[in-house]
């Protein structure tokens, strides 16, 4: 039974809980989604040895309560749970974690996603799962444990992902949606179900795994008796969180600390070459294909933190950027690849490293911004180009809805609107997957009758960055010398 709408006057709470990688986030909001009030708890990550990267599950469990708690929540209608991927946590016969979660961010599995795209072959893998197999992933990690430390398999009795954690503490209940178990590897994505042959491969355990539920469903119910959406990985509620429920609506760009294109599809069509990634959508029945730039607005943090350092006098981003734009398109020939964490799209390229070529004793640090904006545009484009073919002409959206903490810049956000050759928009709601999550929530809830009418009800576009035809031509006439970066970078490697 849904609880009474709470808070103030007739206004109905749904809540999103975004469980980060540094931190639990969340967010109220009303039927018509204003933000009623935001809560934020940190918490550590531990890196004990170089590429690894591991937390501790009940951290997020303590943080998610706090903010909870600050929200509201045993008063609101509807919970909606987002979060970091591809975490592995495991828990043993007494529903305690085995070991402390092993995160996307974690790269130690690189030598059995060799090993199992050798032995299943790429295109098989790809067919399965739509996705190649990637260190940050689910799966990869069973069988670096295996090999590594086979004692924590066999201590393990269920397998969750990040959020479904703080699901199980909040409810009771062990379940996922299929977007975020999407990117375990362990999932048919175009069948919306756990696939057996995935699991043999990688030596999961069928009963481990949660009970599979679609994005808006309810997964369960708190003490409170607040029903709890299944929620979904933080790019598809991300996406929704902008509007992006279907094939025949916009496309997702997001210039926060890493970079995305994300193109929702009604059938399932993977890119079969796996250079994009192929999830399930957090709106039943459809899904999304999504290219990923590792780094993106944290180039140009690098940037600032490398050459001026971190503290009161370190100029904002804002005056970086006004440096930037005294520079005309090209500038003058000085190029980035931002490669500073490898790269995903389209190369999947680990061990690929970042450089700035061309500079001349003409350039200063707004050519060196410049180029980092433009560089971090044309990898996004890496992608988009890969969704347009994908697409085919009638698909591709006739617009993206563009977020993160780079939207917030005109200039880049006409840089990268130029050269993806799409006009872009921005929309009067919180960008991020806590507010995806709260719609998500709404459904679970009854406030709304499916993901899109949230949409209809709580997304709205604020204003439009519309193309300029010379900076269309511009940096098209840049897209070749961008792309011939990487094959010489890797040449260097």
């Amino acid at each position: 039974m849904t609880p009474s709408p709470p808070t103030t006057g007739d206004r109905v709470r749904l809540i999103g809980l975004d469980v980060g990688t540094t931190s639990a986030k969340g967010l109220a909001i009303d039927e018509d989604g204003t933000v009623l009030a935001e809560a934020e708890r940190a918490y550590p990550l531990a890196t004990p040895r170089p590429g690894w990267a591991e937390q501790d599950p009940e951290d997020w469990w303590r943080a998610a309560s706090a903010v909870l708690d600050e929200l509201g929540a045993d008063r609101a209608a509807g919970i909606g749970l987002t979060g970091q991927m591809h975490g592995l946590v495991l828990l043993d016969a007494a529903d305690r974690p085995v070991r402390p979660a092993i995160l996307w961010n974690d790269g130690r599995s690189q030598p059995q996603c060799d090993a199992i795209e050798a032995r299943l072959g790429i295109e098989r893998l790809v067919a399965l799962s739509g996705n190649r197999a990637l260190a940050g992933f689910t799966a990869p990690k069973l069988l670096w444990l295996a090999e590594h430390e086979p004692d924590a398999l066999a201590r393990t009795r269920a397998l969750l992902l990040p959020k479904d954690y703080v699901r199980f503490r909040l409810t009771g209940e062990r379940a996922t949606d299929v977007a975020d178990a999407s990117g375990t590897l362990l999932l048919d994505v175009g069948a919306r179900a756990w696939s057996a042959e995935l699991c043999d491969a990688f030596g999961a355990d069928p009963s481990w795994l949660p009970r599979l539920l679609e994005s808006p469903e309810a997964s369960g119910a708190t003490a409170a008796g607040v029903p709890v959406a299944a929620g979904a990985g933080d790019q598809a509620a991300g996406a929704l969180g902008v509007g992006i429920v279907g094939g025949d609506g916009p496309a997702s760009i997001v210039l926060g600390t890493s970079g995305v294109v994300f193109a929702a599809q009604d059938a399932y069509a993977p890119d079969p070459l796996g250079r994009l990634h192929a999830f399930a959508h957090a709106v039943p029945g459809s899904w999304h294909v999504m290219g990923v730039e590792l780094s993106a607005a944290g180039a140009l943090r690098w940037l600032r933190d490398a050459t001026t350092g971190t503290g009161p006098a370190a100029p904002s981003f804002d005056h970086l950027v006004g440096e930037a734009a005294a520079w005309p398109p090209g500038v003058e020939g000085l190029r980035f690849a931002p490669y500073l964490a490898g790269e995903r799209t389209p190369h999947a390229d680990a061990g690929v490293r970042a450089a700035a070529v061309g500079l001349s004793l003409r350039h200063d640090r707004g050519a060196l911004v410049r180029a980092v904006l433009e560089g971090v545009a044309h990898g996004l484009a890496d992608g988009w180009d890969l969704v347009r073919a994908l697409a085919g002409p009638a698909g591709v959206p006739a617009a993206g809805r563009i977020s993160g903490g780079g939207s917030r810049s005109p200039l880049w956000t006409e840089i990268v609107a130029a050269t993806l050759d799409l006009p872009l928009e921005r929309t009067a709601s919180p960008s991020g997957a806590a507010f995806g999550a709260a719609l998500l929530g709404g459904v679970a809830g009854d406030v709304f009758a499916d993901p899109r009418a949230a949409v209809e009800a709580c997304v709205r576009v604020s204003d439009r960055i519309d193309l300029d035809p010379s900076l269309v031509a511009a940096y098209a006439g840049e897209r070749e010398r961008f792309r011939a970066l990487y094959p010489a970078l890797r040449a260097l490697g």
